[in-house]
């Protein structure tokens, strides 16, 4: 039998958490929850989880500094479950290195979809899915050279760090060179949403994040490039 997998919650208000929790198992997974910021991080780092859900506003310490030290030592998927819902607080919580953020109240249907398609990009099942079509190979474009049999990114022989996500979409684009996508593609390709339960604001700020990494000036970007009226696409140079 496959083993279930494991969701940390971290929420402070009580309710919230046991009924979150209570939906969840109905589901199928495995539960914990921590009930503050410093306690959900020691759980985060010495537990095995597939995915957690992490409000901001924590004691002891907020959702957005456990996100980002989670993110020295781990890249487990992590969606932001929060009442603040004002873009500049949805664009830092992705911007620290969180994959999704769902505002309250929301629908429990779309969060199972999110946990759902987050877990999938996470354990390899749409990445495989992707190699079975097109074989693994080597990409260089310009000074990016894309190692795919070690999931390494190297620009003018230096290496880049880049979370899967980021690592994620770099390849699509690579692969697909020259071609334009739309954000709901990309979300689709990439975070394996469907357009209803996506946020194209989502690719925007992995757009951002990425061109960070690889582009000399961001404002003038050489590799991913912006189509106006469609989406992005890689420049085949």
């Amino acid at each position: 039998m496959e083993n279930k997998k494991k969701i940390l919650i971290v929420e402070d208000e009580k309710n919230i958490a046991m009924v979150l929790a209570y939906n969840i198992k109905k589901e199928g997974f495995d539960c914990d929850m921590a009930h503050d910021g410093e306690t959900g991080l020691a759980m985060a780092l010495t537990g095995s989880y597939d995915l957690i859900l992490l409000d901001i506003m924590l004691p002891k310490m907020n959702g957005f500094e456990v996100c980002e030290k989670i993110r020295y030592k781990s890249q487990v998927p992590i969606i932001f479950v929060t009442a603040k819902e004002e873009e500049k607080d949805k664009i830092f919580g992705l911007e620290t290195g969180a994959d999704d953020y769902v505002t309250k109240p929301f629908s429990f249907r779309e969060l199972l979809s999110r946990i759902r398609a987050n877990i999938r990009r996470s354990s390899g099942e749409v990445i495989r899915a992707q190699a079975a079509a097109q074989p693994s190979a080597g990409i260089v474009i310009g000074e990016l050279e894309i190692d795919q049999e070690h999931y390494s990114v190297t620009k003018s022989g230096e290496p880049i760090e880049l979370s899967k996500k980021d690592y994620d979409l770099l390849v699509l684009l690579a692969e697909n060179a020259g071609k334009a996508f739309t954000r709901e593609e990309l979300l689709e390709k990439v975070w394996g949403y469907d357009d209803y339960y996506g946020d194209i604001r989502t690719v925007d700020v992995a757009v951002n994040r990425l061109r960070s990494k690889i582009e000399k000036d961001t404002a003038k970007p050489e590799y991913i490039m912006t189509k106006r009226g469609v989406g992005y696409y890689l420049c085949a140079r």
